[in-house]
């Protein structure tokens, strides 16, 4: 079969064909160049800026630096709150070869308990294998010193310290400082809403009590930032640039330390409260309430078991006795006093007869005196004297409650004091008004007979007693309470030179109280430097033998209601049924420097002058040390009295007090009970 002949192409053809698809794909090639250049030109040109900065956000990372708390001083400059350094052993995981033996032997080591093991565990799964984690958050000196010896034999484990608060006094200061405790959820929360979260992005711990509390903004400080390079696995690179944080401000209380110690050893195996403060100023020198409890518990994270002891604890020392509400007793009977003599419905020299009992006409009720038989006839200094119930039944009688309480609301009671503590009560002061809003019910003549010595719904604050008093011997001249006296801040100059600037705190008085005659002051402050200064008063064998001209009234409030066939028998009664004890006391007469208020809890036996009254003397021995005032001349001269050393123990701490005397006031107050 002859071959098939091949067919010749159309070279001319296929060339122009090959030519329009190389020109149609050149077009192609140049119009994709043309895009990648203009999308080129919009990324390094026209938004340069924009991509630089998400760019830098993946480089670049913002780390906040917390700022140290300010430190607290009493008003000698005794810290009382300081930033103590706690050590904490971590461990990078990346670091160690074997995790779970290294984990075993560090922890045979150094005694760390199996929860605290396990726990490290846990949060190694939640975090980054190059992140520290800690094992145990608190080491003790000793397990620091002994993991130093033997730190070359953990790779990746490491000691760190940071600063936590500490109180050096522990529970002789929590209910005046409060403490600082982790943030929780209510407190991130309330930080979102005022805006200030940002600046607590590296903090831990905020106020959550007392002046800690009151005083956060000013004591937290200002945060700080490092800037820091970091890879794709989030690891820090190196710093580029660091903005250090700028510390709160150091705090000055007005409190003074040796004062609030004697508090506490006065009130040793009581429950009570003292409140001393300065009548020239407001400035509170010592406020203690016991039992009392330990702020430094709080700081770490309180357990279970402790929080659960202190709740379920019968004396209730989580309760600052401070700022809560006392029936006042007789401690009011001065200003009661002074409200009659304003309203003219007596004079110093109206006499009323005291058979033992008062009796409403028409009614066979009996208000009994303290005293069964009776004082006889009494003036009012007689009544304020001796505390004579049956005077002031019917001086209240005749006032009426609402003349009573619109007086008594003048000096604060009723009311905040205004004191810088968010925990203050405002007590009761009962009214016409009150007692139907409270309990829809009138208010009945008996109900006043009650408030005529301090009784019925009426109730104080010791800080509000210790307020009215220091209005009281200003004649008219309203004080505010206040721990805060100065604060310190430190700036640096323009050379870099670190400076300290004090700025002390001014506080507003209040409006004064105006009497139509200046001489009813007198009156009723004589009565009560009688009371303490005459013998057979009330006050006279808490305060004899002093070396200062003081001034006081005592109080024994009634807990629980007798019946009228019934006598009063502390031993009998109930612990927590029997009366309280109270006492006011200021110091000297003329020119006071100190007022006290005193309130003590189911005492025994006894009444306010012979339990609350040696507890004000105490206070009063210390402050005044081995001053003598002369009555007369109010002169100060120096005594031979021998200073007598207390080394009082705190938290774990001696504490070396100058004390003046101290060892004859606790032997007076046994002579007077």
């Amino acid at each position: 079969m002859a071959p098939r002949r091949v067919v010749i192409r159309n070279h001319t053809a296929e060339a122009n064909l090959f030519a329009r698809r190389t020109f149609i794909t050149l077009c192609g090639v140049i119009v994709l160049l043309l895009l990648l250049l203009v999308n080129i030109y919009n990324l390094q040109v026209s938004s340069y800026e924009k991509y630089q900065t998400r760019s830098n956000s993946n480089r670049i990372k913002l780390l906040p630096v917390a700022p140290n708390r300010g430190l607290i001083y009493d008003r000698n400059g005794v810290l009382l709150a300081d930033n103590k350094p706690i050590y904490s052993l971590e461990i990078i995981p990346e670091d160690v070869e074997d995790i779970k033996a290294t984990v075993k032997a560090v922890s045979e080591l150094l005694s760390i308990s199996e929860d605290r093991q396990t726990k490290f565990f846990k949060a190694m799964k939640r975090k980054r294998r190059f992140k520290p984690i800690d094992l145990h958050s608190r080491l003790s000196d000793q397990q620091v010193a002994l993991f130093s010896v033997n730190q070359h034999k953990f790779t990746g484990v490491f000691v760190n310290a940071r600063l936590k608060r500490y109180y050096p006094f522990g529970d002789l200061t929590t209910h005046n400082l409060g403490y600082v405790a982790r943030i929780n959820r209510k407190d991130a929360n309330k930080l979102e809403l005022e805006g200030k979260a940002d600046n607590y992005a590296a903090t831990y711990a905020i106020g959550k009590l007392g002046i800690e509390r009151y005083y956060e903004d000013v004591l937290h400080g200002t945060i700080g930032h490092q800037e820091v390079e970091i890879n794709n696995q989030g690891r820090v690179i190196r710093t580029l640039d660091y903005t250090p944080p700028q510390a709160g401000k150091d705090l000055t209380l007005t409190l003074d330390i040796e004062l609030q110690m004697i508090a506490k050893r006065a009130l040793s195996g009581k429950r009570g409260a003292i409140v001393a403060m300065d009548p020239r100023s407001g400035e509170v020198l010592a406020m203690y309430s016991n039992p009392s409890y330990d702020g430094n518990l709080f700081v770490h994270g309180i357990s279970t078991k402790n929080y659960s002891k202190l709740l379920k604890s019968k004396d209730l020392p989580l309760i600052n006795r401070s700022l809560q509400g006392y029936p006042p007793a007789s401690t009011v009977k001065p200003f009661l006093a002074l409200t009659g003599l304003e309203e003219n419905i007596i004079t110093p020299e109206t006499r009323v007869w005291d058979p033992g009992f008062f009796q409403l006409p028409g009614l066979p009720n009996k208000y009994r005196d303290w005293k069964p038989w009776g004082h006889g006839w009494v003036t009012l200094t007689d009544a304020i004297e001796h505390s004579c119930n049956v005077y002031f039944y019917k001086l209240a009688l005749e006032l009426g409650i609402t003349k009573i309480s619109t007086m008594m609301e003048r000096f604060g009671f009723g009311d905040y004091t205004g004191i810088d503590l968010h925990e203050e009560s405002d007590g009761i002061m009962p009214s016409i008004a009150w007692k139907r809003a409270r309990y829809n019910k009138p208010w009945y003549t008996g109900e006043t007979l009650s408030v005529g010595i301090g009784q019925s719904y009426w109730t104080v604050t010791p800080l509000q007693l210790a307020q009215a008093l220091t209005t009281l011997v200003n004649h008219g001249e309203r004080k505010i309470p206040h721990l805060l006296k100065s604060t310190t801040e430190i700036t640096k100059d323009e050379q870099g030179i670190a400076h300290d600037i004090n700025t002390d705190v001014i506080y507003e008085e209040k409006a004064p109280i105006e009497l139509s005659q200046k001489k009813h002051w007198d009156t009723v402050l004589k009565a009560m430097h009688n009371t303490v200064q005459k013998f057979g008063a009330t006050g006279y064998n808490a305060f004899k033998g002093t070396t200062y001209d003081a001034a006081g009234k005592s109080g024994s409030a009634q807990v629980a209601s007798i019946k009228q066939d019934e006598e009063y028998d502390a031993e009998s009664t109930s612990e927590n049924k029997r009366d309280n004890a109270m006492f006011i006391a200021f110091a000297p007469y003329k020119n006071p420097e100190i007022v006290v208020a005193v309130a003590i809890e189911n005492v025994a036996k006894g009444g306010g002058g012979s339990n609350a009254g040696p507890v004000a003397r105490q206070i009063m021995d210390q402050y005044f040390g081995n001053r003598v005032i002369n009555a007369q001349s109010t002169t100060l001269q120096k005594a031979n009295n021998k200073n007598a050393v207390a080394s009082i123990n705190h938290t774990g701490h001696s504490h070396s007090v100058s004390l003046m005397t101290i060892e004859q006031s606790a032997q007076r107050q046994q002579e007077n009970n």
